[in-house]
């Protein structure tokens, strides 16, 4: 299956931002010039839909010919009142996650900006401290400049993935 774009201006996906990082470190889209991205929206209390995601993209990176060097998988919290960095320094370290998985949070303005500039959809549902997050889930690779390249959904298996990472690495279209 191929990726799919559900825009029709595929130029208008992603960014500047500023956000920070699992180690409360301020960062932009400007740190991670020079590297693909892997952008993932969700939150850590997730209960299935982000962990199933991010181990797709673990599962991709990890596949045979891709050059993982190439690409920082990255997760971007839809829910910064609960993930805080210290939060999301936990969550990142999963063993079942991609190696190396930064993980961003930011004030709700940020994030409802940048999520806005992603074409992503993200909604408190609940009150309380159970309360869940009702959001976009898609896994978008952006090229080394912060370009949107492609996007995958639940639907792409990793190795659907994983073949347009291993074109991407060889400088073909996905």
């Amino acid at each position: 299956m191929q990726p799919r774009s559900t825009t029709p201006d595929p130029a208008a996906i992603g960014g500047p931002f500023t956000l920070i990082n699992q180690d409360g470190k301020t960062v932009t889209q400007d740190d991670f010039k020079g590297k693909a991205m892997l952008v993932y929206f969700g939150y850590s209390y997730c209960p299935d839909v982000c962990p199933y995601s991010l181990q797709l993209m673990a599962s991709a990176l990890d596949m045979p010919g891709v050059k993982k060097d190439l690409f920082t998988p990255v997760f971007i919290s839809v829910d910064p009142a609960r993930d805080t960095p210290e939060q999301l320094a936990q969550y990142v370290k999963s063993p079942s996650f991609p190696d190396g998985l930064v993980g961003l949070t930011g004030s709700a303005e940020n994030i409802a900006a940048l999520a806005k500039a992603y074409g992503v959809y993200f909604k408190q549902v609940g009150e309380g401290d159970g309360y869940l997050m009702d959001h976009t889930s898609v896994i978008y690779l952006m090229d080394e400049n912060g370009r949107y390249v492609a996007l995958f959904t639940h639907t792409n298996s990793a190795d659907d993935i994983a073949k347009c990472l291993r074109r991407f690495g060889q400088g073909k279209r996905c």
